[in-house]
C-alpha cells in the first residue's frame, strides 16, 4: 500500500488592489435607507430583498460596515422618535392600543431589516462587538418610546389603573394587558422590573393594606379567610393571564404579608370566631382554609400549633382535675378518646396529616394525661370495662380498635409500672370469675403491651393464663381420680394461682359451709399427694358460687354469688333470721367485705334474697337479716354483684402505690449497676441521666431515688465513690 504525501493549499490576496468607485457607499445606503423608510411606511411589497441583501452584503465586503450599522441605527432612531410622537398623540383608553399597534409594527419591520443585514448581523457585529440587530431595535424602542418622557409615567398609570379597576370588580382587556407586559419582558427583566413590577408590587401592598384593615374590621375570622384565599387566587390567576411568571412568588408574597402575616394573631384570638371556636365546634373546612393559608406565611404554622398546643392543654387539664369527672373512669377515658379522635381527625383532614401537629397533639396529651396520677388505674379500668363479659354483645373488631385506641393513651403514661399494676388486679378478677368477652381479646391486649413494652413487662400476664389452663387439667384428673368417691355433693372449680404471677391478696380467713370444706379438704389431700414440696392457701375474697335457692311457694332459682355471699347465704338453711353479729361470728369474713356482702344481697332491688331490718341503704351491726321469700325475678338465673367501689380507696390506693415504689427500688438498681458495669467511672449526674433514660419506657425515675438506690449499692459494695472526686462513682468488679 503506497502513502501519499497531502497536498497543503494556501489562498493569497488578489497581487493588484481592486480600486471602488469613492461614492460607493454613500449610493448604496441610500438604497438601503430608502428600503428601511419604506419598510417602516408599510410600503415593503415592492422591494427586492435579494437585491437589497447583496447591496448589505457588498458594503460589509468593502469594509463599510461601519456606515452601514451607524445609518441603521440614526435611521431606525428617526422613526421611532416619529412614533413616539404618534403614541403620546393617542388620547384615553386608545393609548394601549396604539403603543401595542407601533409594537407590532416594529417587531414585523425589524424582521425585515434584519434579514436584509443578516451578513452584516453574522459577520461585522460580532467582530466590532456591536449590538446584533434585534437586540439593537429593541434597545432603541426601550429608549425612544418605553422611557420617553412623556410615555413612561403615562405607561405605567394606565397600567396599575387597568388592574385596580380588575381588582375592584371591572372587566378589563386582558388581551391588550397581555401584549404590552409582554412587550416589557421582551425588552428585557430589568426593564419588566424597573418600569413595572417594581412599582405595581409596591401598589399592591398598599393595596391589600388597607383592603385587609377594611375586612378585619368586618368579618369574622371563617370570612376573612375566605376572602384572602379568594384575593390570593386572583393575584395568581392575574399573573397566568397578563404578567411573567417569575411575578407570581412576589406577588402572592405581597398579599399573604399583608392580608395574613400582618393579622395572624388578631385572626386567631378573633372572640366567637378564631382558630379555638373552629376547633372546639370542629369547622373542618375553616380549618383546612386556615391551616393552608398560614403555611405561606412565616411562623404561620407554629402560631395556630402553639394556639392548638395551649387549647389542648387547658381542656385536658380541666378533664383530669375536674372531680365530678373522677367519678366515673370509664366516662373520665373515654371523654379522653373521644378528644384524641376528634383532633386526630382535623388533623387528618384539615391539617394535611402534618406531622408536627400530631407531635404537639401526642406532648399536650402527654402533658395532661400524667397530671392525674390515677389515670394509669383509670385507663386498665376502662380495658376491664372493655373487656368484661357484659350484657351487651360486643363483636372482636370493635374490642380490637376500642384496644388500639386504649394502647395510644398507654404510650403517653409515665409510670407504665402503675398501669401493670392495676392491670394485673382486674385480669385476674375477670380470668377468676369467667367474665371475660373472649381468651383471644386477652391475649391481643397482652400482645400490645408486649410490642410497646417488652417481655418482661408481660411475663406475669402470660403467666396467669399458662395458671388457668394448668387448674382446668389439674380439676379433670382430680374429678377423674375421685369419681367412685363424689356422689350428690357440691361440685368444687379450683383455680391454682403461682403467687409470683398473679397480685398479692391479703386473704383473710373465712369460715366456709361444711359441705364445701369437706370437698375443699379432699381436693387439698389430692393435690399435695401428687405435688410434692407445695403450700397451698384458700383465697376464698376471689371465689364464686352457683347455688340453688327456693323461694315462696317452690320458685327455684339458680343464684350466682361470691364464696363470701354463699357463705352468708348458707347460714339460713338452719336459721329464718340472723343479727349482724351471728352472721360475723359464724363467717369470720372482715367486716368491710361483710358489710358489702350484705348490701348487694339485702339492699339492690332486684337482687334482694334477704331482707334487712330496720329498712334502709346501708348497714348498720344491729340489723337483722331474714330469708326474702317473696323473692321473685323473671330469670332462673340470678347473678348477685358485690356492692363494691370501682376505683381504690384511699388506703388502699396508698398500698397499691407503696408495693409499685417498692417494686422499683430493685429496677433503679439493676439499671445502675449495667450503666457501670459497661462505664466503669461515671459521675452522679450522667449515672441519673443514664438510668432515667433507661426505665423512661416503664417509669420516670425519681432522681432523689435513684441517689438512695446508689447509697445503697455503695453499702454493698457494688460501687464505691472516688477518692478526690465524690460525685464520681466506680464500679466494684
Amino acid at each position: 500500500m503506497s502513502s501519499q504525501k497531502k497536498r497543503t493549499y494556501k489562498i493569497q490576496a488578489f497581487k493588484h488592489r481592486v480600486e471602488i468607485d469613492p461614492k460607493y457607499a454613500e449610493r448604496t445606503w441610500k438604497v438601503l435607507e430608502h428600503a428601511i423608510h419604506e419598510i417602516y411606511n408599510h410600503n415593503a411589497s415592492g422591494l427586492s430583498f435579494e437585491e437589497l441583501y447583496r447591496s448589505a452584503y457588498n458594503m460589509v465586503l468593502h469594509k463599510y460596515g461601519e456606515t452601514l450599522y451607524t445609518g441603521l441605527v440614526n435611521t431606525m432612531t428617526w422613526h421611532l422618535k416619529e412614533i413616539a410622537k404618534s403614541v403620546e398623540a393617542a388620547q384615553g383608553g386608545l393609548f394601549l392600543e396604539e403603543l401595542n399597534r407601533k409594537w407590532v409594527d416594529h417587531n414585523k419591520a425589524l424582521q425585515m431589516i434584519r434579514d436584509i443585514l443578516m451578513y452584516m448581523d453574522r459577520t461585522f457585529v460580532p467582530i466590532c462587538h456591536k449590538t446584533p440587530v434585534h437586540e439593537l431595535g429593541l434597545s432603541l424602542w426601550r429608549d425612544n418610546i418605553i422611557r420617553s418622557s412623556k410615555i413612561q409615567t403615562r405607561l405605567l398609570d394606565s397600567l396599575l389603573d387597568l388592574i385596580h379597576r380588575e381588582r375592584t370588580g371591572e372587566v378589563i382587556n386582558r388581551g391588550l394587558m397581555r401584549n404590552i407586559t409582554k412587550m416589557l419582558m421582551e425588552l428585557g427583566s430589568s426593564v419588566y422590573q424597573e418600569e413595572f413590577e417594581k412599582p405595581f408590587l409596591e401598589l399592591s401592598a398598599s393595596f391589600y393594606s388597607g383592603e385587609s384593615q377594611q375586612f378585619i374590621e368586618s368579618c369574622d375570622c371563617a370570612d376573612y379567610l375566605k376572602k384572602a384565599k379568594g384575593r390570593l387566587f386572583e393575584e395568581m390567576e392575574r399573573v397566568s393571564h397578563y404578567l411573567d411568571a417569575k411575578t407570581e412568588a412576589k406577588l402572592t408574597s405581597v398579599v399573604e404579608k399583608e392580608m395574613i402575616a400582618n393579622h395572624m394573631l388578631r385572626l386567631v384570638h378573633m372572640e366567637n370566631s378564631g382558630f379555638v371556636n373552629m376547633l372546639v365546634h370542629d369547622k373542618h373546612e375553616d380549618l383546612s382554609r386556615i391551616y393552608n393559608l398560614f403555611c405561606r406565611v412565616p411562623e404561620g404554622l407554629s402560631t395556630i400549633r402553639n394556639v392548638m398546643t395551649s387549647h389542648l392543654r387547658q381542656i385536658g387539664k380541666q378533664l383530669v382535675t375536674d372531680p365530678e369527672r373522677l367519678k366515673d373512669p370509664v366516662d373520665f377515658v373515654q371523654r379522653l378518646l373521644n378528644e384524641k379522635d376528634k383532633h386526630d381527625k382535623i388533623i387528618s383532614t384539615a391539617f394535611n396529616n402534618d406531622k408536627t401537629f400530631h407531635n404537639a397533639l401526642n406532648s399536650s396529651f402527654e402533658y395532661f394525661i400524667n397530671l392525674n396520677n390515677r389515670s394509669p388505674e383509670f385507663i386498665s379500668l376502662y380495658v376491664d370495662d372493655k373487656l368484661r363479659k357484659g350484657l351487651k354483645e360486643v363483636s372482636e373488631e370493635d374490642v380490637e380498635i376500642v384496644l388500639d385506641k386504649v394502647m395510644i393513651l398507654f404510650r403517653y403514661l409515665q409510670e407504665k409500672d402503675v398501669f401493670e399494676k392495676y392491670y394485673k388486679q382486674h385480669l385476674a378478677k375477670r380470668l377468676l370469675s369467667g367474665r371475660t368477652v373472649s381468651d383471644d381479646a386477652e391475649r391481643s391486649m397482652i400482645v400490645k403491651l408486649k410490642t410497646e413494652c417488652g417481655y418482661q413487662f408481660t411475663s406475669k400476664l402470660e403467666g396467669m393464663f399458662t395458671d388457668m389452663k394448668t387448674s382446668q387439667d389439674t380439676m379433670q384428673e382430680f374429678y377423674a381420680s375421685q369419681s367412685s368417691e363424689i356422689g350428690d355433693g357440691p361440685a368444687l372449680a379450683v383455680h391454682i394461682l403461682t403467687t409470683g404471677s398473679w397480685p398479692t391478696q391479703s386473704s383473710a380467713p373465712c369460715n366456709l359451709p361444711a359441705e364445701i370444706l369437706s370437698v375443699c379438704e379432699k381436693f387439698r389431700w389430692y393435690y399435695l399427694g401428687t405435688h410434692t414440696g407445695r403450700r397451698l392457701t384458700w383465697q376464698t375474697n376471689m371465689g364464686t358460687a352457683d347455688i340453688k335457692a327456693t323461694f315462696g311457694v317452690g320458685q327455684k332459682h339458680e343464684l350466682n354469688v361470691s364464696t363470701y355471699q354463699m357463705c352468708v347465704l348458707m347460714l339460713f338453711n338452719s336459721a329464718d333470721g340472723l343479727a349482724y353479729k351471728e352472721i360475723e361470728q359464724a363467717t369470720n369474713i372482715p367486716m368491710s367485705d361483710l358489710k358489702r356482702c350484705l348490701q348487694s344481697l339485702a339492699c339492690v332491688k332486684g337482687k334482694n334474697v334477704l331482707r334487712k331490718e330496720p329498712m334502709s341503704k346501708d348497714i348498720s351491726e344491729d340489723d337483722t337479716f331474714y330469708f326474702n321469700d317473696k323473692f321473685t325475678s323473671k330469670f332462673v338465673k340470678v347473678k348477685i354483684g358485690t356492692v363494691v367501689a370501682q376505683k381504690e380507696s384511699e388506703p388502699e390506693k396508698q398500698e397499691t402505690r407503696q408495693r409499685v415504689e417498692e417494686d422499683r427500688k430493685p429496677q433503679i438498681e439493676a439499671a445502675i449497676v449495667r450503666i457501670m458495669k459497661s462505664r466503669r467511672v461515671l459521675d452522679h449526674n450522667n449515672v441519673v441521666t443514664e438510668v432515667t433514660k433507661q426505665l423512661q419506657s416503664r417509669f420516670l425515675p425519681n432522681p432523689v431515688m435513684i441517689k438512695k438506690r446508689i447509697e445503697s449499692l455503695i453499702e454493698r459494695e457494688f460501687l464505691e465513690r472516688d477518692k478526690t472526686e465524690m460525685k464520681l462513682y466506680r464500679y466494684l468488679a
